[in-house]
This record gives C-alpha cells, sequence and structure tokens, in this order.
C-alpha cells in the first residue's frame, strides 16, 4: 500500500539552506514540499495557516527564537511534528527545544538522504537525533537519574522486572544509544529496514516507551544498558 505524501515546511533565515532543504525534500518520493519562511511572525504563519505533517524550524531567527514557533504551534497545531534543525548542539537548547514540543533534533549538516529518513521516522513515531544531540540528552537523562537515585532512592516498582531482550534487541539497543539511524543500524547489522522496524517494534513493546530515546533511558534504568561502556 502506497503511503500518503509526508508535508514538510520549513523556517529558517538562510536561504541557501532553505533552498539546499527544499532540492532534498522535492527528490524523495515520500515527501511533499509545503512551503519556506525566513522568520518567527511568517514562520508561525506559515505552519497554522498550512498545517504541515512536519514543521523543521530553526531555532537563531532575526525577529526572535524558533522556540517560540515550537511552543505555538505544538500548543494550537498538536497534530504537526516538530524537529529542530539548527547549528546549535549544546544541552540547554536540545533540552528547551524539546520541552517546549519538538520531537526531533537535529544539525544544519545532516546529509540529504538522513533528512529525509529523519523526517520519515518522525512520522512514525520515533524521536530523530544527530548523534552528538542524542549523546547530549543521555547525559542529562543520566544525570538526573543519578540524582534522583542518590536523594530519593531507589523507588522503582518492586514488581517490576527487567525486560527480556534477545542478543539482536541488544545489539539494536547499543547502535541506537550510539545515536545510529536506522538505516545505520540495518547496514551495521547487515539486516534490511524491514527486520530493523520489526525488532524496533518488538524492543518498544518489551519495554513499554514508544521513542528511541525513552527506549534507551527505560533500559539503562532497567539494568539492560550501561551509558560509560558505550564511550
Amino acid at each position: 500500500m502506497t503511503r500518503e505524501k509526508i508535508s514538510v515546511a520549513l523556517v529558517d533565515d538562510d536561504p541557501a539552506v532553505r533552498q539546499r532543504f527544499k532540492a532534498s525534500i522535492e527528490k524523495h518520493p515520500d515527501l511533499f514540499w509545503l512551503g519556506e519562511a525566513g522568520c518567527v511572525r511568517s514562520g508561525k504563519a506559515l505552519a497554522l495557516s498550512s498545517s504541515p505533517r512536519v514543521l523543521l524550524v530553526d531555532l537563531g531567527l532575526p525577529d526572535g527564537s524558533g522556540m517560540e514557533i515550537i511552543k505555538e504551534v505544538n500548543q494550537k497545531q498538536p497534530t504537526t511534528e516538530i524537529m529542530v534543525v539548527s547549528m546549535f548542539g549544546d544541552e540547554g537548547h536540545v533540552v528547551q527545544a524539546i520541552e517546549a514540543g519538538a520531537s526531533g533534533y537535529i544539525l544544519k549538516d545532516t546529509d540529504d538522504l538522513s533528512l529525509a529518513e529523519h523526517i520519515i521516522q518522525l512520522c512514525d513515531g520515533g524521536s530523530p537525533m544527530s548523534p552528538m544531540i542524542a549523546r547530549h540528552l543521555l547525559k542529562r537523562m543520566q544525570a538526573t537519574e543519578a540524582y534522583s537515585k542518590k536523594n530519593l532512592g531507589n523507588n522503582l516498582d518492586d514488581s517490576s522486572e527487567a525486560a527480556s531482550l534477545t542478543r539482536r534487541e541488544m545489539q539494536l539497543l547499543k547502535l541506537l544509544a550510539r545515536g545510529y539511524t536506522y538505516r545505520e543500524v540495518a547496514e551495521d547489522l547487515n539486516v534490511s529496514s524491514h527486520t530493523v522496524n520489526s525488532h524496533i517494534k518488538n524492543l518498544y513493546r518489551k519495554l513499554s516507551v514508544k521513542t528511541k530515546n525513552e527506549a534507551v533511558f527505560a533500559a539503562t534504568r532497567q539494568g539492560l544498558l550501561d551509558m560509560r561502556a558505550l564511550d
């Protein structure tokens, strides 16, 4: 069955970036270019009037911050998936964007093929992130978990048990924790994308999560994954 094309809009003040992203999206058979804007005001108007399935937002805009767009669109139009595309890769910007309502965060130097894959993953329930971004977020979650255990004690439900993962699911989990995309996972494990998707569905079901980052966090809390061993 042919999937409906994913409509994509972009807010970025750099004409060269807008042109590159537009060309990349227009040549992908599963994506549809809906429009572009170069500032906060026109970005909000574009998103709220055209209702894109995916909105790509830069953070540094001439009349304000892309965070304003993320917050307003997330509140008024929750069906739109929002992904940050930015030169800012520090922990502060990442956490703020996610708290504002972004479901993905990638850097502007992402290649065209990965960009399209990230957009599709976003619509399939994933939370695509550039590897460096994923590391920032995971370290933040680790610090939060360590603080919680130190100050509140380990109050996990005694009746809960660690998920039983297969060897292949553990391999996949470790690659996801390193920031690999689904395509890169398939290449590394020498399997098809269909097989990777099947493993991911099983992994998410066993860990009772819906996104890659939730899976890594849950596995870390259950003692299935040691982030220090991935360095």
